[in-house]
């Protein structure tokens, strides 16, 4: 299977200390090499800190992601501080994968203007906007992690999953065999909201599926390979 790339994120507020910007690159990095996955980071000095504040710092964020586009299978919103919800939208509202919302905890005895991060409530606010704004995204358990905790860790791992999943039903195509009977209204779906998102559906009747399985031999290759397939599933 390929290597995994995320694209990583770190946004930034002004009254918020920046020192804390730069040792999230380096925990972020070093979290996503020893998760076994690659990455790509902007270059800390095509914005202040390699960071994303305003809208115009937003725009020089979206136009590197573009730059990249085909990559990266996801990206990682890091909040190592309070961030500002407008750059955030402005850099990946066109991203075009999914997006792992990521929030420093603060620690006990660093509460002071120098240390606190408040990421805990700026999550809150991150992702509200990106809900009024309809750009999906992906929060995990639990709510606040540090880069280098065993937690992120097992959230690096279900994110990729996400991201197979996500990247991999693009254009894809479904087959739905037989018809839905009166009682089952509990699989009931909408196939034209799913042809917007690209997942085309494609139906069979049950009883031509039947007679099409009868025509084949037992002992045909095709059948035989499948019949390998299942079992080894199995």
């Amino acid at each position: 299977m390929k290597k995994q790339t995320f694209a990583l994120y770190f946004g930034n507020r002004g009254f918020m200390p920046a020192e804390l910007i730069e040792s999230a690159r380096e925990d972020m990095v070093k979290a996503v090499t020893d998760a076994g996955f690659n990455y790509l980071i902007m270059d800390k000095d095509a914005t202040r800190y390699g960071a994303v504040e305003t809208r115009a710092e937003g725009r020089i964020y979206a136009e590197w992601l573009e730059s990249h586009r085909g990559e990266y299978d996801g990206v990682i919103l890091c909040m190592p501080i309070f961030v500002d919800e407008n750059g955030a939208v402005t850099a990946l509202q066109d991203a075009g994968v999914p997006i792992l919302m990521q929030a420093y905890p603060d620690e006990i005895g660093k509460m002071d203007f120098a240390r606190r991060r408040d990421a805990f409530c700026g999550k809150f606010s991150v992702t509200d906007v990106f809900s009024q704004y309809k750009i999906p995204f992906t929060v995990m358990k639990p709510h606040v992690v540090h880069p280098l905790s065993p937690e992120f860790a097992e959230n690096l791992r279900d994110f990729a999953a996400v991201c197979r999943v996500v990247n991999g039903m693009r254009r894809f195509n479904l087959g739905c065999i037989g018809a839905r009977t009166t009682a089952f209204k509990t699989v009931r779906f909408d196939e034209v909201t799913m042809q917007r998102h690209g997942i085309n559906v494609e139906s069979f009747d049950l009883s031509e599926l039947i007679e099409r399985v009868r025509d084949k031999a037992d002992d045909e290759a095709a059948v035989i390979s499948k019949k390998a397939a299942l079992i080894k599933y199995a």
